[in-house]
């Protein structure tokens, strides 16, 4: 899209200011950016609420494997199958307050990221447009100035005569295009706050209402399993003093 200086089959004149086409080329530059941001944002989004998903899924699925394994016999230890089905019951909560969450992130920031995208082919086609009509442009006022070198002879005169009413059509087309897109890039530039605001205010709610779910669910989880009140460097010690006891056993002892 950058300005062409004068080459064979190039128009001596200048049919288009520097000035227009740098105006052009920053208001096209910063919509091509938009783009490739709006793009980017779209991807990251959907790989996050997939993750998260896999995720909570994934809590799911453990807890549910940890009920049948041989941790868990009921004869053995029920406190600590009650603890197991306690967490189970909590990760399940979880996945469903994320699959709410996700689900509300899908319309309210996916599906219009999405739908903002779509818009793009659009404007990048009228740009396309554009710079077909600027290159016809330059071919017919190529030909006129070719004619207006040449000696006014009779035929001359018929020739350039001709040329001008091509060019004159061809000339106006391009200015109409040319100025609709200088109108109208930075006004579609500058809706996208408007539109996004909404869709990122959503999913704000929807983060602060999930973490605030989750905090009660954990907070009663704790509840039920911390009744000795240990902190994690005391279960540490406690764990080490459990594994010693094992090392200890003549079955496991080094040779």
């Amino acid at each position: 899209m950058s300005w062409m200086p004068f080459k064979i089959g190039q128009p001596r004149k200048q049919i288009i200011s520097k000035t227009v086409e740098r105006d052009f080329e920053r208001e096209y530059g910063k919509l091509q950016q938009l783009e490739d941001q709006i793009k980017k944002l779209h991807k990251d989004m959907k790989k996050s609420t997939e993750a998260d998903l896999a995720m909570s899924k994934s809590a799911v699925k453990i807890t549910s494997d940890l009920q049948s394994n041989p941790l868990c016999e009921q004869e053995h230890d029920q406190t600590f199958l009650e603890t197991v089905m306690a967490l189970d019951t909590a990760m399940k909560r979880m996945d469903a307050f994320n699959q709410e969450r996700v689900n509300q992130i899908q319309r309210t920031v996916i599906e219009p990221l999405k739908k903002y995208s779509s818009v793009f082919p659009s404007l990048n086609m009228a740009v396309k447009r554009r710079e077909q009509s600027l290159q016809e442009y330059r071919r017919l006022q190529a030909r006129v100035e070719k004619y207006e070198e040449k000696e006014k002879t009779g035929p001359v005169l018929v020739k350039l005569h001709q040329a001008r009413e091509e060019l004159r059509p061809v000339r106006e087309e391009f200015e109409a295009k040319n100025k609709q897109l200088l109108d109208e890039m930075p006004k579609f530039y500058n809706s996208r706050i408007d539109y996004f605001r909404p869709s990122f205010e959503a999913l704000i709610r929807a983060q602060v209402v999930y973490y605030t779910e989750m905090f009660k669910i954990f907070g009663e989880l704790t509840m039920q399993i911390d009744d000795q009140g240990l902190t994690d460097e005391q279960r540490e010690k406690e764990n080490e003093t459990k594994l010693s006891e094992l090392r200890a056993l003549s079955i496991v002892a080094d040779d």
